[in-house]
């Protein structure tokens, strides 16, 4: 790691140890929780029940992972993900630097991902980002570094968070398909907003994460079966 982002990193306050998601029953614990407390929340889960789990492993994979699902759907996103993951085997930052882009763009992913792949395999290779490290710090402490790389923005941060660091209380406001579930289980005349969400999410602290997972599958039950989970 460059010293620059070693300040950068380690600068961040330590606060309390995360509440981590690992298993089904810290899921289910975040569900009781939140039933307790919110009677939305109560409602949702009888009509969609336990959400998945969705844990994935962290580090340059996982994240490369969210890139390439961004506003997909989990079906196009796991074909393009399965045909870039057979480019470079391992998957790490260095391999996927020798490709060429068309090699990249054959995969499926479009000029902007390519982009943004590239600009996190350097960051990492470089050492301005240490993914590791990522595990030590406050949500907004990963928020910061993650979006300093070109093309990474607050969204893909988030769902870092919620999946390969399973924060418990990771929130993902500006996702559409939380808005549109949240929009019909809390009886909203309109979609909220991403500051208006977030201060809906306020009442599900410290269990936002389990939340987010409800609400995605509540998503799903409303579309019929189209999943508004990310990939």
């Amino acid at each position: 790691m460059s010293p620059g982002s070693a300040r950068t990193q380690s600068g961040h306050a330590r606060r309390s140890k995360p509440r981590i998601i690992r298993t089904m029953r810290d899921v289910r614990a975040g569900i009781a929780h939140l039933s307790e407390a919110c009677p939305h929340m109560r409602a949702v889960h009888a009509l969609a029940g336990d959400p998945p789990l969705r844990r994935r492993a962290a580090g340059f994979e996982g994240l490369a992972r969210i890139v390439v699902g961004q506003q997909l759907s989990i079906a196009s996103a796991n074909a393009i993900w399965t045909r870039t993951q057979a480019l470079a085997i391992p998957f790490t930052p260095l391999r996927l630097l020798a490709l060429d882009d068309s090699a990249l763009a054959g995969a499926g992913l479009s000029r902007p991902k390519i982009r943004t792949l590239r600009a996190a395999a350097t960051a990492v290779a470089e050492g301005a980002v240490d993914l590791d490290a990522l595990e030590t710090l406050p949500d907004e402490g990963v928020h910061e570094v993650l979006t300093a790389v070109h093309g990474i923005g607050p969204w893909t941060a988030d769902i870092y968070l919620l999946f390969c660091l399973g924060r418990a209380d990771a929130w993902a406001a500006g996702d559409l398909a939380l808005q549109v579930a949240a929009k019909s289980a809390c009886g909203l005349a309109a979609r909220p907003s991403q500051g208006e969400l977030l201060e809906i999410a306020e009442r599900w602290r410290p269990w936002r994460g389990v939340a987010a997972r409800l609400l995605w599958s509540y998503y799903k039950v409303l579309q019929e079966g189209r999943s508004g989970l990310p990939v």
